[in-house]
C-alpha cells in the first residue's frame, strides 16, 4: 500500500493465524481484483486522470500500485528496498512507475494480467486483501463507482486492521475509541463510539477522512482529527 513512510515488519511475513487461512484469503483478493478491473474497463481518458483518495495519484496511477504490489517478490522488494536506500515511498513510487505503461489501456491491461497472482512482498496475505480493496475504494469513491463488498472479506480485514500498524497506521489510530458496524459483527475498542458500515470503518481506519462522512457517534471527530 501507498504507506505513510512506516516499513513493512518482515520478521514475520505470514503469522500463523494468517499461514493457516492464506489459502481462503487469496480467492477473496482474485474475486477483487476482478471486480475491480471491471468496473475501470470502460473509463475515459479524463476519468483516468481523476485524483484518488491517495494523497498526490490518480486513479490510473493507484492501479499501476496495485498491479506492482502482485509482481513483487520478497526478493525483488528487498533489492527495491537497497536500490532506493531504504526509502520506502521512493520504492513505491519506482515500482508503480515500472507499471504505468504508457496509456490508460496499457495500465489496465497489466493489471489484468495479475488478477490471480499470489505473487506478494513479503506482508501477511490478509494484508494484501487490505491492499486490494481500500485502493479499489481510492479509485471508486472518487470516480462515483459503488461495489457492495461481501460482508465476510470486510470483516476479515477491518478485524486485521484493529490489531496492526504495518504498512499503515491503524491500529494506533483507533486508540481509546470504541467501533462498531451497523452491517455486520465487527466490533473493537472501547471509548467514544464510532458507528457506520464495515467499510467506512475499515477506509477511516486506514486514514482515509472522506469516510468520516458516512460514521457517526461521539468518537467521530476525535479519529477524524487523527487524520491529520
Amino acid at each position: 500500500m501507498a504507506h505513510d513512510g512506516t516499513p513493512p515488519d518482515t520478521t514475520d511475513p505470514e503469522p500463523k493465524a494468517d499461514l493457516r487461512r492464506a489459502s481462503d484469503i487469496w480467492p477473496l483478493i482474485h474475486a477483487e481484483r476482478a471486480a475491480l478491473a471491471a468496473d475501470l474497463a470502460n473509463l475515459t481518458g479524463e476519468q483516468w486522470t481523476t485524483p484518488s483518495l491517495c494523497t498526490g495519484l490518480t486513479v490510473r496511477e493507484v492501479l499501476a500500485h496495485l498491479t506492482s504490489a502482485a509482481s513483487l517478490t520478497p526478493v525483488r522488494w528487498l533489492a527495491g528496498v537497497i536500490r532506493c536506500r531504504f526509502d520506502f515511498d521512493r520504492q513505491v513510487a519506482m515500482r508503480l512507475a515500472e507499471q504505468l505503461g504508457a496509456t490508460a489501456a496499457e495500465t489496465h491491461d497489466s493489471f489484468r494480467r495479475v488478477v490471480t497472482s499470489t505473487t506478494k512482498p513479503p506482508l501477511p496475505t490478509v494484508a494484501m486483501l487490505g491492499e486490494t480493496i481500500v485502493h479499489a475504494e481510492d479509485i471508486r469513491r472518487p470516480l462515483g463507482i459503488r461495489r457492495d463488498y461481501p460482508i465476510t472479506a470486510l470483516t476479515r480485514l477491518a478485524d486485521y486492521y484493529r490489531g496492526s500498524d504495518l504498512v499503515v497506521l491503524a491500529k494506533g489510530r483507533i486508540g481509546g475509541l470504541r467501533l462498531a458496524a451497523d452491517d455486520g459483527p465487527f466490533r473493537a475498542g472501547s471509548g467514544a463510539l464510532v458507528s457506520g458500515t464495515t467499510l467506512a470503518l475499515t477506509m477511516a481506519m486506514t486514514g482515509r477522512a472522506a469516510y468520516c462522512d458516512d460514521l457517526e457517534g461521539d468518537g467521530v471527530a476525535i479519529l477524524r482529527d487523527r487524520m491529520g
